[in-house]
């Protein structure tokens, strides 16, 4: 596979203001969370790089305007979606929340498994069926990192089911091994799946969710946002999908947002975290793309 390096549009991406700023001395001794003790200074890192990049936590999370999310008010929630079946409110998962009462293995299983510390199950459109299968090492970054970031202040709203929400979303999860990096189609599902939950928005809507095992990246589900009405598309290996792209033109429409036409590409993909994507995991992503069985609009 050729190098995406050449891919990279910066000036259609906003800057990635982090609140992680590592020194030499703090990389090897570790750096203090607001409120706790040393982290180790990699594991913060990974947990940036996953919440602001692939994972791209705040397409949901952080409010966002006409230009993109405000990063003046990181990760301190928003009104998601709202349909028939539900009015979800992203909620703020910065140390001013209410996450900060809660013990690293509460929010690990708030994360997993969608299940509050007070044994209430969240309800969509957070993936729960993919992010039970985040490692524990990537897991633990995320909490890690969810918890240095800077406190931001902001009025909890609960969020409205007028649909049955289930008892769980699967059996309690023990323990994730992790994927071994790397330009490979098994790395590449566990980015596009348990990271970055493409396959959530791609795959095609049922009556109870994503159909993994029949429609796995048909596509067909709309958006409904400030941009208008979008449509996820199709994004398996079949002529209605990807295979008439080159691999540099893929990778440009998912960190970049621009057509191989040079047309601007709309929300909710979150180009703006996705720009932060590595070449390597990025040139990933778009092998285990590929490797999708081809399947018809």
């Amino acid at each position: 596979m050729r190098s995406l390096a050449t891919i990279r549009v910066a000036a259609l991406a906003l800057p990635l203001m982090t609140s992680l700023a590592l020194s030499a001395g703090g990389a090897e001794a570790g750096t203090a969370t607001p409120d706790g003790p040393a982290v180790d200074a990699a594991l913060l890192e990974r947990g940036r790089y996953l919440v602001e990049g692939p994972a791209a936590c705040g397409n949901c999370h952080t409010p966002q305007t006409p230009a993109g999310p405000d990063m003046a008010r990181n990760l301190s929630g928003q009104l998601v979606e709202e349909t028939p079946q539900f009015t979800a409110y992203a909620p703020n998962i910065t140390p001013a929340s209410r996450i900060a009462g809660w013990s690293d293995e509460a929010l690990v299983r708030a994360i997993r498994e969608g299940v509050r510390p007070d044994g209430s199950v969240m309800g969509p459109p957070m993936p729960f069926e993919l992010y039970r299968h985040l490692s524990d090492e990537d897991v633990a970054a995320i909490v890690a990192y969810l918890r240095s970031v800077p406190p931001v202040e902001a009025e909890f709203v609960a969020s409205q089911y007028r649909i049955p929400l289930p008892p769980s979303y699967g059996p309690p999860v023990t323990s994730v091994p992790p994927v071994e990096p790397g330009v490979t189609v098994e790395y590449g599902a566990y980015l596009a799946g348990p990271v970055a939950h493409c396959t959530a928005c791609h795959t095609t809507f049922g009556p109870t969710g994503p159909m993994y095992a029949t429609h796995l990246g048909r596509g067909g589900n709309t958006f409904k946002g400030p941009w208008g009405v979008s449509v996820a598309p199709n994004i398996t290996s079949h002529e209605d999908g990807l295979a008439g792209h080159s691999d540099e033109e893929l990778g440009r429409m998912i960190s970049a947002g621009v057509r191989p036409d040079g047309s601007r590409m709309v929300p909710p993909m979150g180009y703006h975290y996705y720009a932060a994507i590595t070449d390597d995991d990025l040139a990933a992503i778009v092998l285990y793309l590929r490797s999708l069985p081809p399947l018809p609009d």
